[in-house]
Order: C-alpha cells, then sequence, then structure tokens
C-alpha cells in the first residue's frame, strides 16, 4: 500500500484541459492567461492589485522590495515560520529580529511582538521597518492588532498568506489586505491553489503594485506605444529579477481558484472527522486539537502532544506504517544560519509549540479508507503508551 502524505496536490480534468490549451497557442509565458488570473484573485480576495509571481518566496522578496525594504530595514518575523519569511528580509540586507508565538496554535504572540516593538532603538525607527505576521497552518493571524501595535511605530505590515486563502475571523480576512500593506500567497503543489510553483503580491496600494510589478521583470520598464517611432525600445530602470509566472502555471492557477471553495469544504469534513475521533479516548489523554475557529482554512491539521517527547516517537511509529506527518516549523532561530545572525536564543510559546505539533495528513483527496488507517495507528501508538 502507498504511503500517505500529509498533503498533496489535487490536480482535476478542468486543470489538465486548462494547461493543454496553453500548450496550443501562441504563449505560454508572458501571455494573457498570467493577467487573467491576476485579475481573478482581484475579484477572489476583493482587493485592489495582485500580481503573480514565480513562487511565494518571490511574493515575499517583491512585496518587502517595493515598500523599500534595504540594507537599513528591520523586519519583524514570528519564530515559527517557513525560512522564506524572514530570508526575504536578509536577501535586500535587511535585519531580522523573531518574536515569540501562542504556544497553542503558533501565530504571532501580540505581547512578544509589542515588547519586540518597544524595545527598537530611536535610530532604527527611523528607518523603513516590517512586522510580518504569519496565518500559520490556515488560521488568520491577529492582523488588527498586527496592524493596531506596528502603526505606533511606523512599520508596515505584510501578510504571510502562503497557508491561508480562504481564511477569516470574526475581525479579519486573509489576503484582503484591509489592516495589511500587502498579502503573499503561494501556489506550492500542497497549498490551496496548486500552479506547480507560483506565487502573489496582493495589495490595495497602486504605488506598491507597480514598483513590484517593475521589479518583477529586472526592473524593466516598457514606457513606449505602438505609434512611437521606437516601439520595440525598452529601459531598465530598477535593478530587479526574473519573477514571472508561466501561462501554464496562470491556467492552472485559475482552473484551481474556481475550485477553492470546494477544496475548502472537503478540508473541512474531513477535519471534523478528526474531531469527532480525537475526542474519545485514548486520544483526548494524550493530544490537544487544532482549535478549528469557523474560518480556519486548513492547509495543515497539526495536532499536538501533552506529554514532551511523544510527538517525536509517533512520527516515527507513524512514518513505519505508512503514514507521513511533518513538523511545522522548527524555530527559525534554531537554524545554523540564523542563530549565526541573532545569537543563540529560545523563545518559550515557539519551543512549547515546535515540541508538541505534528500536521497529519489532511488533503481534499486524502480517502475515507486512509483517513480511517491514520485515526486506527495513531489510536495504536497512544494505547502502546498507557
Amino acid at each position: 500500500m502507498k504511503s500517505i502524505p500529509y498533503s498533496r496536490q489535487s490536480i482535476q480534468e478542468d486543470d489538465y484541459n486548462a494547461i493543454m490549451k496553453v500548450l496550443h497557442s501562441d504563449f505560454i509565458t508572458q501571455g494573457p492567461e498570467v493577467v487573467n488570473f491576476e485579475n481573478a484573485l482581484i475579484k477572489k480576495f476583493k482587493v485592489n492589485h495582485a500580481l503573480a509571481c514565480s513562487s511565494g518566496t518571490a511574493a515575499l522578496h517583491l512585496a518587502y522590495a517595493s515598500m523599500g525594504a534595504g540594507s537599513t530595514s528591520l523586519g519583524i518575523v514570528p519564530a515559527v515560520t517557513f525560512a522564506a519569511t524572514a530570508n526575504s528580509f536578509h536577501h535586500l540586507g535587511s535585519k531580522v529580529v523573531f518574536c515569540d508565538v501562542d504556544p497553542t496554535d503558533g501565530l504571532i504572540d501580540l505581547q512578544s511582538l509589542e515588547e519586540t516593538l518597544s524595545k527598537v532603538d530611536e535610530d532604527q525607527l527611523g528607518q523603513t521597518n516590517f512586522v510580518s505576521p504569519v496565518s500559520l497552518a490556515g488560521k488568520v493571524a491577529p492582523l488588527q492588532a498586527c496592524r493596531e501595535l506596528s502603526s505606533k511605530y511606523g512599520f508596515k505590515v505584510v501578510e504571510d498568506a502562503s497557508h491561508s486563502p480562504g481564511a477569516w475571523s470574526a475581525k479579519e480576512k486573509s489576503c484582503d489586505c484591509k489592516w495589511t500593506d500587502a498579502a503573499c500567497m503561494s501556489f506550492h503543489p500542497v497549498k490551496h491553489i496548486c500552479c506547480g510553483e507560483g506565487g502573489a503580491v496582493l495589495t490595495n496600494s497602486e504605488s506598491v503594485f507597480e514598483k513590484a510589478k517593475l521589479l518583477r521583470n529586472h526592473g524593466i520598464s516598457r514606457p513606449f506605444s505602438e505609434d512611437h517611432e521606437t516601439p520595440w525600445q525598452y529601459q531598465q530602470v530598477e535593478l530587479g529579477w526574473n519573477y514571472r509566472m508561466t501561462d501554464m502555471q496562470a491556467a492552472l492557477g485559475i482552473s484551481q481558484l474556481s475550485r477553492l471553495e470546494n477544496s475548502l469544504s472537503a478540508r473541512k469534513s474531513k477535519a471534523k472527522k478528526y474531531e469527532s475521533a480525537f475526542s474519545l479516548p485514548p486520544f483526548r489523554e494524550y493530544i490537544e486539537l487544532p482549535r478549528l475557529q469557523s474560518g480556519h482554512s486548513l492547509h495543515l491539521y497539526v495536532i499536538r502532544f501533552k506529554i514532551k517527547g511523544l510527538r517525536n516517537q509517533a512520527y516515527k511509529f507513524l512514518k513505519s506504517r505508512g503514514i507521513l506527518t511533518q513538523v511545522h516549523y522548527i524555530p527559525l532561530y534554531r537554524h545554523p544560519y540564523f542563530e549565526n545572525s541573532v545569537g543563540r536564543m529560545r523563545l518559550p510559546g515557539a519551543e512549547e509549540y515546535f515540541e508538541s505539533c505534528l500536521s497529519i495528513p489532511l488533503f481534499p483527496t486524502l480517502g475515507k479508507t486512509q483517513q480511517e488507517k491514520v485515526i486506527d495507528e495513531i489510536a495504536s501508538f497512544l494505547l502502546s503508551h498507557t
């Protein structure tokens, strides 16, 4: 029997047809489908602008750069996230400071954020600085509170929304940029919207959009119309990157985006099955369930073990039974690269979350038999520890 992954892409006939249509067209890159995808994102997430690019990392890099991040900038990043949230600051020469997270869900801890902001010295406050809350696992970060705290110190706010298209809470919606200067999406295969690879910068700021658009294509501008004497001429006015998305990726993205609500519904149905099973013995004695607010978009289903060390044992046991799980994430300050930058540190919330969390299989095409196997094998593991 094949292993059950913690997540995987969902590709349907409409997706194949969308890609084949592009392959038979005149443009497989730099054609109309990228703009069509951007317009679909604008409509779906009710923002003024969307810029599709080559990856979620590229989206973060473009967002930070388009708002002026540079060698004098500071980026505050929650310690529990993928490396790209912080790496994109370092690529621009900016300093990164880590703040703590809530140990129950891994989201940015507001008290820690306020303490971190309050320690920024006066000279640094005069620079272009950022806070990057991460909507982890599909739960929207406290974006309004992040904005209110950040505004006191003149910090810009960029949501890392790689996990959270369609997520919402009573106060905010992921990706809509109501409380942020930009939101960055990822279209990696395990994400809600799969483009193979890809990302997008969403923003309500025309200046951010125009700058990001310029930087996406080497910093090249084409200012001349067809009736100009040299309409072929272009100008490089900035040092940018090749972060373009192909039309094949965009066509796949349009097809996938059209099924986002179905994907969310399927994820929620499977999460409810987990919740129902795990509320009974032996599960409830050993594991904490995720707090699934109504607007959770369930990129991941993260259980947390109450006994220290049990998570690692569970990972190995489940793998031996053909069930692949994952840890999201090792706190960034634990990695050698970041330890060389910020020194050795440990944040209590991040440590508690990291030592207990395990992402178990959850994706739209997870079969009934597969999910039952996951539940049964976790039960077997826990019963062996009673």
